[in-house]
């Protein structure tokens, strides 16, 4: 196919993409006319009772935005098929959500995670938290519907601010009249479009570069089957251990202590459900992780001979696979929008669930704590009314970003940049119960600092190229061209490494703050209990240990942090974060507020 007809759509592409949008609307309408009897409280939670089945697809779709449909096999035809190892990271980020951070935050009974932060150590910490999730996500929100859309645009001629437009209008529409429920139904019906656009692209990808035994042997001979790459140097990008071992605390950090993961999971009907639905969506993200590394290889294969990127027929990494998929798809009128569906669905799921927590942290961390007797139709309205509003500044992002030029790049490594300081902030309150508010906020600030260091001065400057032939310095003023130790070491580290960056500077300065502050084992007065209305109930510490409260079963088994179960015993150590069902148990600061 010539130049000339490629980045063209015809009508019947337009159609299959408009479905993609109708069919979303109308399941925020569904919803909104189903559950229009069910208390405004359940709006934001599904009313805790979804099954784990369209959980999984939600969470699944959500986190393979359509940077990931786009950016993942672009990565895979330039470095190899060594992205396949993420599959080690979801491995053991899923099991650690799921077996570590889910049961904490659904046995406490919350809404936000952030109210854990406010339970475990202060409420500065928690507002602090909660301000630097709602940024991060606003901004990485918009750069996420931003740049698959320039991409498509710049080469299908698919219609850039009508895209940007219709994902901001359509995803507000039916996260405010459907609330969760209409977000996650809507995510598993994104993921089915998602995997039959990719099974489409490999089908007739697979075809046109003669089968796959074909594909195999072209990407072997161009070495993009070289997956294993055990060099512990962290300065490489893409090797075993920057992927399984970076690639997992930055994933942790997106999965284990994010509200838009863990909303989902407490708005499963058990405890059960929730794993289930996390092991269940480690499966999907595998099959788009196998479908993106597969897309890429075929690509390869296909342009072994002419590649568009040093043709210059392309301009950007992330145009290669709307350019390839026009190549490919471009004789049959539908497929091509077919795949804009698949990217698009990415997008859709990932604004949807980031509008819907961003709505839930702010209204359960800020509009509660000053508006104590809000009605429950008063509290349905304003749940709505923020999904308007963070619908609008989501979209209002996507078109600042147009005008932000490199910073695009910047905003992609937002998550990694506060994933990090969020988990090691998490991680201090549930596996070190002798941290101290003192050592959580000095820690997430050292984490936070520690992390935009690394990160923004990879910005600044940029890891040299060690594939690029030298050029000549000979006549130049070689102080123009200096660059210092730390630029060629500290900010040339592998981009996946901000995350355990931030993570071990917020965990090692929270130790150490706590320990110099005094820790939580010092004699406490009093303990605080957020307790569900079935439960209620408070208990005064005198000692380093108390009574069971009364209105606990002795045969009632505690699982207390650090991982101590007990099923008999009388006294609890109140050093330790006792949880059962919707209870919690935790110790007061000493500078705590008195209740």
């Amino acid at each position: 196919m010539d130049d000339e007809q490629l980045g063209t759509f015809v009508s019947w592409d337009y159609v299959v993409f408009a479905c993609l949008f109708v069919v979303s609307s109308g399941i925020g309408v569904f919803f909104a006319v189903k559950e229009r009897k069910n208390p405004s409280s359940e709006f934001l939670v599904g009313g805790r009772q979804m099954t784990c089945g369209p959980v999984a697809l939600s969470l699944t779709a959500s986190f393979m935005s359509a940077v990931t449909v786009l950016g993942a096999p672009s990565d895979v035809y330039r470095f190899g098929g060594s992205f396949i190892l993420f599959g080690v990271a979801y491995t053991f980020v899923v099991i650690a959500t799921a077996e570590l951070f889910v049961p904490v935050f659904y046995r406490s009974g919350i809404t936000s995670t952030y109210e854990y932060l406010e339970i475990r150590f202060c409420k500065g910490v928690r507002m602090a938290a909660t301000l630097i999730y709602i940024l991060q996500t606003i901004l990485y929100t918009g750069v996420v519907v931003f740049a698959p859309a320039l991409a498509l645009n710049q080469v299908t001629g698919f219609n850039l601010w009508g895209s940007i437009f219709a994902t901001g209008i359509v995803c507000t529409f039916y996260c405010t009249l459907g609330g969760l429920k209409a977000v996650v139904w809507t995510d598993a019906f994104q993921m089915v479009v998602m995997v039959v656009g990719f099974m489409t692209v490999l089908v007739q990808g697979t075809r046109k570069t003669g089968g796959a035994a074909s594909v195999w042997e072209v990407a072997k001979n161009g070495n993009r089957l070289d997956i294993f790459d055990f060099d512990p140097d962290p300065l490489r990008r893409h090797t075993f251990w920057t992927i399984s071992v970076g690639g997992t605390f930055t994933w942790l950090g997106i999965y284990g202590v994010n509200q838009s993961t863990i909303q989902r999971c407490i708005s499963c009907k058990t405890e059960t459900h929730a794993k289930l639905a996390l092991y269940f969506n480690l499966l999907g993200l595998l099959v788009i992780l196998v479908c993106a590394v597969f897309s890429g290889l075929i690509m390869y294969a296909f342009y072994t001979n002419c590649d568009p990127w040093t043709a210059q027929s392309v301009t950007a990494p992330d145009q290669l696979m709307p350019y390839f998929v026009m190549e490919i798809l471009g004789d049959y009128p539908g497929l091509p929008g077919l795949f804009v569906a698949c990217a698009f669905s990415g997008t859709l799921s990932t604004v949807a669930a980031s509008i819907n927590a961003l709505a839930t942290v702010t209204y359960e961390d800020f509009v509660k704590q000053c508006c104590t007797n809000l009605s429950n139709k008063a509290s349905g309205w304003i749940s709505k009314g923020l999904c308007i509003v963070f619908g609008v500044a989501c979209t209002t992002m996507a078109v600042a970003a147009s005008y932000m030029g490199g910073v695009v790049q910047a905003a992609l490594s937002i998550h990694g940049m506060c994933g990090g300081p969020m988990l090691g902030l998490f991680s201090l309150g549930i596996i070190f119960p002798w941290t101290n508010s003192m050592g959580a906020a000095g820690g997430l600030i050292v984490g936070i600092a520690m992390s935009f260091w690394a990160g923004v001065g990879a910005f600044i400057y940029p890891a040299l190229d060690i594939n690029t032939r030298p050029l000549s310095l000979r006549y130049c003023n070689s102080s123009v061209f200096h660059r210092s130790s730390l630029a060629d070491h500290w900010y040339s580290m592998s981009y996946l490494y901000y995350s355990a960056v931030g993570f071990s500077a917020t965990v090692t300065a929270g130790l150490l703050i706590s320990f110099i502050t005094g820790t939580v084992f010092l004699p406490l007065k009093k303990m605080r209990e957020a307790s569900t209305p079935s439960l209620p109930g408070r208990c005064v510490w005198d000692h380093c240990h108390a009574e069971r409260p009364s209105h606990v079963s002795s045969s009632m088994p505690l699982l207390m942090e650090g991982g101590f179960h007990s099923k008999s015993h009388d006294t609890w150590p109140h050093s330790f974060f006792p949880l059962h069902g919707s209870v919690v148990l935790v110790p007061l600061q000493k500078n705590s507020p008195k209740t």
